[in-house]
């Protein structure tokens, strides 16, 4: 992998794990979490966007270099 592959697709991903992290930011997933479980439900919502942020970004790249 040359050095301009590596920087597009680091570039694809962490864009779109921002992406995604700004679209949870419309969820009201606190109706969902027990209540005084700040910290988990903050883990969660990181792991959340960079799952999210993973397969929007492999499904881009898979279009582009397919």
């Amino acid at each position: 992998m040359d050095l301009t592959t590596f920087l597009v697709n680091a570039f694809v991903y962490v864009g779109c794990f921002a992406a995604a992290f700004w679209a949870l930011g419309a969820v009201q997933y606190e109706k969902m979490l027990k209540p005084g479980h700040t910290a988990q439900a903050q883990v969660l919502y990181f792991m959340m966007a960079m799952a999210l942020g993973y397969l929007c970004g492999s499904f881009l790249l898979a279009i582009v270099y397919r």
